[in-house]
């Protein structure tokens, strides 16, 4: 991607033989729009992801797709729209897919692609939301999944990666630190790595989060789409595919992308906002799937905002526990803070006057509030408990 070498797709191969940066998938769209229309989808039954094969690096979807990974609901919230002035406002809700994370759409691309590669044992180095993506739809296939974890991850995300029957390892360290041990397991080991930044299939499995927006949109895309960033994986592939849809001239435009990162994780965004140079920062957030000091696919990132015309914002943990709160008493969505962090990116640039007055705007929640319970604990009180009596209840409700 950054000295524009090209590679055949086989053999398989992780990074660039020449530079050593991430790849990217290049697909022959001419060759595509001959044999496919979105006609061709308008009667497609089938709602997963696989909807989209022609646009995915994999000779064939699975056969047995009782479990959907993708199909996730475009939420119209009009409310919201109108509180905060735009035309149009939606939140894409992948806290719908099966382990509860937009990771669901890497996972299930990255393990058909590793079944073809001929892999059936996959490594992962993750915060929590991609690491219980691997070991939820590996029990479903039928693959192993060997999960890196920083130890400091939420609980609930490593009980759900415990209970789906993967191996975890939690690691003594940052996620960077992690990342860089899933690395030296791969070249070990052989395995195949689902770990973001370093898997160009990543990025294919969730661009087809851009892919439903647009047809949900009706191939008229929003004019801004907010996205949390963390390594830049989900980014780049929401980039990636609107412009695979422009190229096949599908959509009109391509939205104005906008990067979203905590304060205490900010590297793209400091990159974005100053020379365009990615340095590495010590990560604080309570954001933890956004939690990086380094980001792995960076160069992804800075382009999708920067090809899109759109731009970086930063948000305090306090204003993602804040749009937290706002967004479940709004639309129903419990997201968990990486998540409402996009939610927090669209206000701040409400009140700073950096969207126009008529814009649509669709939002990217990228995992389930359920993942973390005690970061939503720090915004609520459980109140106290009434007796079981009429008169209690009276008292309490002030009836």
């Amino acid at each position: 991607m950054a000295c524009e070498a090209e590679f055949e797709p086989q053999p398989f191969r992780y990074t660039c033989d020449k530079c050593g940066e991430n790849l990217d998938a290049v697909y022959d769209y001419q060759a595509i729009a001959r044999t496919w229309h979105p006609d061709d989808l308008r009667h497609n039954r089938d709602r997963s992801l696989w909807r989209y094969l022609p646009l995915l690096p994999v000779a064939k979807a699975p056969s047995d797709r009782s479990i959907i990974a993708g199909g996730t609901p475009l939420v119209e919230l009009p409310r919201i729209a109108d509180d905060y002035g735009i035309s149009r406002f939606t939140v894409k809700d992948d806290t719908r897919n099966p382990s509860g994370s937009l990771k669901d759409r890497a996972s299930e691309v990255g393990i058909r692609h590793a079944i073809e590669q001929g892999h059936r044992r996959i490594v992962v180095a993750s915060t929590g939301n991609a690491a219980a993506s691997l070991s939820c739809l590996s029990a479903f296939y039928g693959v192993t999944a060997v999960i890196l974890a920083p130890a400091s991850a939420p609980p609930a995300k490593l009980t759900q990666i415990i209970q789906y029957g993967a191996t975890l390892l939690p690691v003594d360290g940052t996620y960077d630190n992690t990342f860089d041990l899933a690395l030296e397991v791969t070249r070990e080991f052989g395995w195949y790595s689902r770990s973001t930044g370093v898997n160009p299939v990543m990025s294919e499995g969730k661009k087809t989060v851009a892919l439903e927006i647009a047809e949900q949109y009706e191939w008229n895309p929003p004019d801004y789409v907010f996205v949390s960033v963390g390594d830049g994986c989900i980014i780049g592939g929401v980039y990636k595919g609107f412009y695979d849809l422009y190229r096949l001239g599908w959509i009109p435009h391509i939205p104005k992308i906008i990067a979203v990162q905590a304060e205490g994780s900010s590297a793209i965004v400091r990159a974005l906002q100053g020379d365009g140079v990615i340095r590495p920062v010590s990560a604080t957030t309570r954001a933890d799937s956004i939690s990086v000091d380094l980001p792995r696919d960076g160069l992804k990132a800075l382009r999708a905002v920067n090809d899109s015309d759109g731009f970086g914002i930063l948000v305090s943990d306090d204003e993602i526990l804040n749009a937290q709160w706002e967004l479940s008493r709004k639309s129903g969505i419990f997201s968990e803070p990486a998540g409402a962090c996009a939610f927090a990116g669209f206000t701040k640039a409400v009140r700073e006057d950096l969207l126009p007055s008529r814009s649509s705007v669709c939002t990217l929640i990228t995992g389930s509030g359920l993942k973390d319970i005690p970061a939503a604990r720090m915004k609520i009180v459980i109140p106290e408990k009434i007796p079981a009596t009429m008169e209690g209840f009276r008292g309490r409700m002030g009836l």
